[in-house]
């Protein structure tokens, strides 16, 4: 916030004006302090390489989006990616169920922090050490995948990320907005991608977001619109991407664990 300081004819009034900018100007920086320790960043962050700017707004999205402290809390989600499979987690254990709507109604149990877990294919368990390994895998990557077409929000300053400050720009659908950008640090299958997202400054939420399958890219494979928001628990997600959407989104912490251990 610009500080303005006018020659008056009072010297008392002058002070007095410029005391109460110096006021509030404070209390703008407070703030943005206290969002930020509300919101600290994961290790392996780029602290360093990011833009302050960039990271006050992202700050920003995750109070939007239902805060840190409600983000942190919720455990169980259940969403159906784009009418291909519906995925559980257990964000608590990062144990994930995986059901693919194929022919052979494949079904993947896969903790994502251990790499383990078991196949179902036609409602048979495949034990093959290979089959298992190949799937558990692929179940990883499904999850990647799918979890950050829904949560990326909650996650612009998880580790390995670069988050810069593009500038002003208005949405596809007409919103003002900030933009962002994401570049990756050896982290996930494809460090190699960038994201712009673009933040409606009106209410901090992400309205579109753009993917670029190369971070030299200057035009991006695609853009898509972010939105329909709506209440899940304690926390605003939002499942439009436009031609497809994401649905029958549930977070809970009260789910049947025993989804995640076989049939």
């Amino acid at each position: 916030m610009k500080k303005f300081i006018f020659v008056l004819a009072c010297c008392t009034i002058g002070f007095a004006y410029y005391s109460c900018n110096q006021k509030k100007q404070q209390e703008v920086d407070n703030s943005s302090s206290d969002i930020q320790v509300e919101n600290p960043p994961a290790d392996g962050f780029d602290v360093e390489g990011s833009d302050q700017k960039a990271i006050d707004i992202a700050d920003k999205v995750m109070l939007a989006m239902g805060g840190r402290k409600n983000w942190d809390k919720e455990r169980f989600f259940k969403w159906n990616f784009f009418g291909f499979r519906t995925l559980w987690w257990d964000k608590q254990t990062g144990d994930v169920r995986i059901k693919m709507n194929n022919a052979d109604s494949t079904i993947i149990l896969v903790n994502i922090v251990n790499d383990q877990g078991r196949l179902f294919n036609r409602g048979i368990e495949e034990t093959h050490p290979d089959s298992v390994v190949k799937y558990m895998k692929q179940g990883k990557g499904i999850w990647i995948n799918d979890a950050y077409w829904l949560f990326m929000p909650f996650k612009l300053k998880d580790s390995g990320v670069t988050l810069t400050y593009v500038g002003e720009d208005t949405t596809q659908t007409g919103f003002s907005a900030d933009v962002l950008q994401l570049t990756f640090k050896n982290v996930g299958n494809t460090p190699q991608n960038k994201y712009h997202v673009w933040v409606d400054r009106s209410d901090n939420l992400i309205k579109q977001w753009a993917y670029f399958s190369e971070n030299t890219m200057e035009k991006p494979n695609f853009i898509t619109p972010w939105d329909d928001y709506k209440q899940y628990g304690s926390l605003l997600l939002g499942g439009d991407r436009g031609d497809r959407d994401i649905s029958d989104i549930e977070v809970t912490n009260n789910m049947d664990e025993s989804l995640f251990r076989g049939l």
